[in-house]
């Protein structure tokens, strides 16, 4: 993707100096885009727990550069132990996302191959930068088969726009590059398909309003910012032709667990007879659960993130205000689960599937 013209990742290497890790500061966004520097697997934990990197793919990335920033800080007497240590800290940064857990887990398998400090060093650096790599093709593919539903709806409209709404960000912010949701998206606006995307705003952390705004105006996607709640009046009126979300854990069942405020859209949507997509990458399936309501753990986030809102006042510059009584208590779940009979169609990089257990094995037999 670009900004101003100039292609990023949201995650890299450091050029010159292959010790740091250099990522795009979504906390700044959209007011300031600016590159932040990671040293060490501390800096990585805080990272992904405070969101200065956030997204199910991007989440599975980082911790697998922040494997790799743990190996060349693990003492050689010590390494073992400093990697295992490491591997805990980052799961327990985010517990919801799928692709956190699989990264570590990736990453150790990889690093065990090495015998000495330096080789396991080398191949987590190898390691890290595959599993960036992958991601990126990954959501190349994925947008190529969302694209044909999109191309559908739009045989059917001729000179008109497919209306696609959207629920948090989980476009190329949210990965390493093209995005889950937004792949299609993308892939559709390059091929020329007229598409216009309405971007709820996705409280209490505005990721719709902060982050799918800013890129898909940096894309130059036709989009219009909405409310959270403005979502089933549009679909009532004839005004969505499609929903697409992302995921950040979705059973062998086709439960899906994503951002909190999807279950609902997705209620709307199979009221109106409109179809619901989920766009994932293979990494976030968890084949080892079956019922997302029962078993999927759902973070629940500080208080303060429903209390306070946050954005640029009009002397230019970025202020929190308390929104609510200065005595007010607030709970704060990060995500719910939208049963698969509410989900249309899952998209991942190997094709589109039906949400239920037959048809994913399907396209994962290996995973039976």
């Amino acid at each position: 993707m670009k900004v101003d013209g100039k292609p990023y990742r949201t995650i890299w290497l450091r050029e010159g100096d292959d010790r740091v890790v250099q990522v795009i500061d979504q906390l700044r966004l959209p007011h300031a885009f600016e590159i932040a520097e990671l040293i060490s697997v501390a800096d990585m934990c805080r990272a992904i727990k405070n969101m200065t990197v956030r997204g199910a793919g991007l989440i599975g990335a980082s911790a697998g550069f922040g494997m790799y920033l743990a190996a060349l800080e693990a003492p050689e007497q010590d390494f073992h132990d400093f990697m295992r240590q490491a591997a805990a800290d980052l799961k327990a940064t985010r517990p919801t996302a799928a692709n956190l857990a699989w990264a570590v887990e990736r990453m150790l398998a990889a690093i065990a191959v090495g015998t000495t400090p330096a080789q396991k060093r080398r191949l987590a650096r190898d390691a890290a930068v595959a599993l960036a790599d992958e991601d990126a093709e990954h959501f190349r593919h994925l947008g190529e088969h969302g694209m044909a539903l999109i191309a559908d709806i739009a045989r059917r409209k001729p000179g008109k726009p497919v209306n696609i709404l959207t629920h948090c960000n989980a476009g190329w912010l949210a990965f390493v590059d093209f995005g889950s949701a937004t792949a299609p998206i993308y892939a559709a606006h390059e091929a020329g398909i007229p598409v216009h995307v309405w971007v709820d705003e996705t409280r209490p952390r505005n990721q719709g309003a902060s982050l799918t705004a800013w890129e898909l105006g940096q894309h130059g996607v036709p989009h219009t910012l909405i409310t959270d709640n403005a979502g089933g009046h549009l679909m009532q009126h004839g005004l969505v032709d499609m929903v697409i979300t992302g995921a950040d854990r979705v059973t062998r069942s086709g439960d899906v667990a994503n951002k909190i405020g999807t279950y609902l859209k997705a209620l709307a949507a199979r009221d109106n007879g409109i179809p619901m997509y989920v766009a994932l990458p293979s990494s976030t399936f968890d084949f080892s659960l079956g019922d997302g309501v029962a078993s999927i753990p759902i973070e629940e986030r500080g208080a303060e993130e429903v209390r306070f809102i946050s954005g640029k006042a009009s002397h230019g510059g970025i202020e929190s205000v308390q929104i609510c009584p200065d005595t007010t208590p607030a709970r704060n779940w990060g995500f719910d689960v939208t049963p698969a009979r509410l989900v249309t169609k899952l998209i991942c990089e190997r094709g589109i599937c039906d949400a239920n257990e037959a048809a994913i094995f399907a396209l994962f037999p290996q995973e039976k």
